[in-house]
């Protein structure tokens, strides 16, 4: 079986790559040009919203080098998650950045797009066949929790992407997909192991941040063949070794030896990581457990307020030793100034004392300076808008044991201090799907640029 080639550019569309790496990947000769365009990382906003967490110069500046250099060789081109998210909306988004450089090239090509769109109507009927169980430790799924999400997808798996470039498609820009699922459907259409080809998906498509030193802004390819695959960074500042590699194949993993996706499992007992010259890595042993039933992951976002949050610094040794007792008496003004306010939640995230971890911090001591975000949350903007205000000024002012100045107690690094963010969404679909047809609920649009 002869090698087989795919080049990830970068980890995400819109991180961007340098042209030297990306040219060093073209001289290598590649079979696909192949791209993560989305995650659930930024949290459910993006999905929620319809909106995309990638800039569109960005995203369009990345796109312009893939489509002029996948058309020049006559290779795929293929996108998974579009937008940030996968859903109509991210899609529709993408594409027509998609068209827009088309247009501007003066070039066409063969699309397709595969939206991953649920119905809601269809999930319902689902959800009462017994057909959909929680992913992991979260709810089971009710009626309300579909009709409430604004925007529902579910993660396609090989199948519509293979069914696609069997068609003849040039650019494949997918919905919401399986990471590895953009790598991994050349190979598979052609013959290759699914458990090598997939494997080394879920490596490329964070592309260097697989490589040492680690950088999502920058190349890597795969080379595969018939029991093995090799990893080069190609950037000379940067190399695959064996334990960045393996590194990142626990990345994001609550298992380190088995990772699911649709239809099956990766096994990864017997993998060996071997090191190679010129910073390269040999991978060989990961093997494909299928399900017996074939499930997708579904994903949905609604909308539960709206945000407003101040941000401040406090110096003050004196303060900083009893912060836990002003935040907490901050909390009960507000909740005595606005007793007839009930949908509200607000937060002080106190940051150099338990900011990013919170009660499993191991290190509970407060530093010499905390930085503050008082955030509120609340069913209208306007009633976000009060409750921050008001307890920004009431811990501007508060009279604590010990205070010495009276000149207030934080340090503001903006005019104005409060920021009305917006609309707040939670994710309330994570949940799998059993389904007889891999295909059959990602629907193909296929056509020339004008698409």
């Amino acid at each position: 079986m002869n090698e087989l080639r795919i080049l990830s550019p970068t980890a995400i569309l819109g991180y961007g790559f340098p042209l030297a790496s990306f040219q060093a990947g073209l001289d290598r000769d590649p079979h696909a040009i192949a791209v993560d365009a989305g995650s659930t990382d930024p949290g459910p906003y993006y999905l929620g919203s319809g909106q995309s967490f990638t800039q569109r110069s960005a995203v369009k500046r990345d796109l312009r080098y893939l489509i002029e250099a996948a058309l020049e060789r006559k290779i795929p081109l293929i996108i998974g998650t579009a937008g940030g998210s996968g859903a109509k909306a991210h899609v529709d988004w993408n594409l027509a950045i998609i068209q827009e450089i088309l247009k501007e090239l003066k070039l066409q090509a063969n699309l397709a797009v595969i939206y991953s769109d649920i119905d809601r109507e269809f999930l319902l009927q689902e959800l009462k066949k017994g057909r959909v169980e929680p992913l992991g430790p979260v709810d089971q799924l009710t009626e309300e929790d579909i009709l409430a999400a604004t925007n529902l997808v579910a993660q396609m798996g090989l199948e519509p992407i293979m069914e696609a470039l069997e068609r003849g498609a040039q650019i494949i820009l997918a919905g919401r997909a399986y990471d590895p699922t953009v790598f991994a459907a050349l190979p598979v259409l052609k013959g290759y192991d699914p458990a090598l080809a997939l494997h080394m998906g879920k490596i490329l498509e964070c592309a260097a941040i697989a490589a040492s030193p680690g950088s999502g802004s920058d190349c890597l390819i795969g080379y595969l063949d018939a029991d093995s695959f090799i990893l080069e960074a190609l950037n000379p500042a940067r190399e695959c070794t064996s334990l960045s590699v393996a590194a990142h194949t626990l990345y994001e993993k609550s298992n380190p030896y088995v990772l699911p996706g649709p239809g099956g499992a990766l096994d990864l007992h017997a993998t060996t990581f071997e090191q190679l010259p010129q910073g390269r890595v040999r991978v060989t042993g990961t093997k494909f457990v299928p399900t017996e039933n074939y499930a997708l992951k579904l994903e949905g976002a609604r909308l539960i307020g709206y945000r407003t949050i101040s941000i401040a610094g406090v110096r003050d040794p004196i303060m900083i030793r009893q912060i836990d007792e002003v935040i907490a008496s901050v909390k009960e003004r507000v909740a005595d100034n606005f007793q007839d306010l009930r949908e509200y939640q607000l937060h002080v995230h106190c940051y150099g004392k338990n900011g990013v971890m919170g009660l499993l911090e191991p290190h509970p001591e407060a530093a010499h300076e905390l930085g503050l975000v008082i955030e509120a949350v609340a069913k209208t903007q306007e009633i976000a808008d009060t409750i921050c205000s008001f307890a920004r000024s009431t811990m501007l002012h508060f009279g604590y044991p010990g205070r010495k100045s009276t000149a207030g107690n934080l340090a503001f690094p903006y005019s104005p201090s409060d920021v009305s963010a917006g609309a707040v969404y939670t994710f309330n679909v994570y949940h799998l799907l059993e389904v007889d047809d891999p295909k059959r609920l990602f629907p193909i649009k296929m056509g020339r640029s004008e698409l």
